[in-house]
C-alpha cells in the first residue's frame, strides 16, 4: 500500500484543507504516516501570505527535495498557486503542484499510483489534537485590503452551506470534540450571499448542537461586528467570550492606504460596546508596523492606541511588500531596520501588558480543555487562550487524565504568556 504524509504551513485554513486532503486520500486506499521519510509521497501546503512564510515554505520544499530518494515531492497551496511557474523552473525536484481547492485534481493525480489491491480505509489522523478540530466556514475574500494577495489566490468570498457545516460539527461533537473553531479570512461576512442566513444565524445553530463543547470565532471585521453578533456571543454560553477582531492600525491615513474600513474613534466605541457587553471578553487583535509611509507620529499614536485599549492578545506583523497588490507600488517604502524596531517595541509593550492580565489570573478558577499530554505532564487552555497563537496553562501530576479532557484549574503562576496551574475538584 502506498504511504503519504502531509506537511502543512500556514494559517488554520490551511489544517482544514489538509485534514480534508487526508481524508480524501485515505479514502481512495492510500495510508498515511507522519514522518516523510516513510512516505512514498511528501504533500507540503503551502503559505505565501507574508515574505516569512514564502521562505518557510520553500526552506520546507528544500529540505525535502534535498533527500527526497524514491518519493514523489508534491506541492500545494497558496504558494503553488501564486509561483506555479516559477517553483517549477526553480526546484525541479517537485514532481506536481496544486494550487487552492484543487483537491479533485490532486485525487485524479494520485489515482495513477494506487496498488491494484488497495481498498479504502477510515481515516484516523487529523492535523489537531483530540481536543479541537478548525471548521472553516468560506473561503476567499472581496475585501481587498490593499496589501494582502489572499484574494488574488483564493477568489472572491464564498460561504460554504450551512447544512454542510452543521454536519461537519455535529459529527465532530459526538466523536468527543471539546472545541470547535469557526475560520475564514472574515467570517462576518459569512452568508451575504445566502438568503436570510448570516454568522448569527449559523451561531444560533451550532449552539443547538447537544453536548459539552466550546465555539470560538476567528476573525471578525472591526467594523462589521455589529449588535447582533456582540449579543449572540453574550447570551449563549458554547460561545467562548473571546473575539479575534483585527484592526491592522489605529491611524485613519494608513487605513485608508491599507483600503480598511473604520476610524480610531469607532474602534474606541467598538470596543467599549463589547466589553460591556460581555463581561471578562478577552479581545484579540493585529497589527502592521512600517506600512508603506507610516511616520513616526503615526507609529507612536498606534503604541498609545494600544496601551490604551490594553488587548488581551495581540499579533504584529511587519509589513511585507507582496507582489500584485496594489501597496506594492506605493511610494515611500520604509527600510526594514524601522519595521524592526517598531516591531520590537510593540511586542516588548504588550509582552508588559499580557504579563500584567496574566497576573490578575492567579488564584482564580477556571474551567480548561486539555489539549496535549506528555508523561506527567499537561498543556491545557482556557476560553481566553485559541490554540497555536495564544499561551497554555501548564499543570503537572496528571496521569489519570488524556487530552480532550476538561477540567478545573486553580491559576498558580503567571508568566508573559503562559499560566501554571493545579487541578481542583
Amino acid at each position: 500500500m502506498k504511504k503519504f504524509t502531509v506537511i502543512t504551513l500556514g494559517c488554520p485554513k490551511n489544517t482544514v484543507d489538509s485534514r480534508h486532503l487526508i481524508e480524501e486520500l485515505t479514502a481512495e486506499g492510500f495510508l498515511y504516516v507522519e514522518e516523510f521519510k516513510k512516505a512514498d509521497f511528501v504533500f507540503i501546503n503551502t503559505c505565501c501570505f507574508i515574505n516569512d512564510a514564502k521562505e518557510e515554505s520553500i526552506d520546507e520544499i528544500l529540505t525535502v527535495a534535498k533527500c527526497k530518494e524514491h518519493r514523489k515531492l508534491i506541492v500545494i497551496g497558496c504558494l503553488s498557486k501564486r509561483y506555479k511557474n516559477e517553483l517549477k523552473k526553480e526546484i525541479p525536484e517537485i514532481d506536481a503542484l496544486f494550487g487552492v481547492n484543487e483537491t479533485a485534481s490532486i485525487i485524479s493525480f494520485m489515482r495513477q499510483f494506487k496498488n491494484s489491491d488497495s481498498y479504502s480505509l477510515i481515516c484516523a489522523y487529523t492535523m489537531e489534537p483530540p481536543s479541537y478540530r478548525y471548521i472553516k466556514i468560506a473561503d476567499g475574500c472581496s475585501r481587498r485590503c490593499s496589501f494582502c494577495v489572499i484574494p488574488s489566490i483564493r477568489g472572491p468570498f464564498k460561504s460554504r452551506e450551512p447544512e454542510k457545516i452543521l454536519k461537519e460539527a455535529e459529527g465532530f461533537v459526538s466523536s468527543g470534540i471539546k472545541e470547535l473553531i469557526i475560520v475564514a479570512q472574515d467570517i462576518t461576512q459569512y452568508g451575504k450571499e445566502l438568503k436570510g442566513y448570516n454568522l448569527v444565524s449559523l451561531l444560533k445553530d451550532l449552539c443547538s448542537i447537544n453536548g459539552d463543547f466550546w465555539i470560538r470565532l476567528l476573525y471578525l471585521y472591526p467594523t462589521d461586528v455589529d449588535e447582533a453578533i456582540i449579543q449572540t456571543v453574550a447570551e449563549n454560553d458554547k460561545i467562548v467570550n473571546y473575539l479575534d477582531i483585527p484592526m491592522q492600525h489605529s491611524e485613519e491615513r494608513i487605513l485608508r492606504l491599507m483600503g480598511r474600513r473604520g476610524t480610531k474613534k469607532e474602534y474606541f466605541k467598538k470596543i467599549r460596546q463589547i466589553r460591556e457587553a460581555i463581561p471578562g471578553v478577552t479581545l484579540r487583535s493585529t497589527f502592521i508596523v512600517g506600512f508603506p509611509t507610516e511616520t513616526e507620529d503615526e507609529f507612536q499614536r498606534l503604541v498609545d492606541f494600544i496601551e490604551e485599549v490594553q488587548f488581551d492578545r495581540l499579533g504584529v506583523f511587519k509589513y511585507s511588500r507582496e507582489e500584485g497588490t496594489v501597496a506594492y507600488n506605493l511610494k515611500g517604502q520604509i527600510p526594514e531596520s524601522v519595521k524592526n524596531r517598531r516591531f520590537d517595541e510593540i511586542m516588548t509593550r504588550q509582552a508588559l501588558i499580557s504579563l500584567e492580565k496574566n497576573r490578575a489570573l492567579v488564584g482564580k478558577k477556571y474551567d480548561a480543555l486539555i489539549d496535549y499530554i506528555d508523561a506527567d505532564l499537561a498543556l491545557a487552555r482556557l476560553y481566553c487562550h485559541a490554540p497555536e497563537i495564544d499561551g497554555v496553562v501548564i499543570l503537572e501530576n496528571v496521569s489519570e487524565l488524556k487530552a480532550a479532557d476538561k477540567v478545573k484549574v486553580l491559576i498558580t503562576e503567571a508568566y508573559e504568556y503562559d499560566l501554571k496551574g493545579v487541578i481542583v475538584k
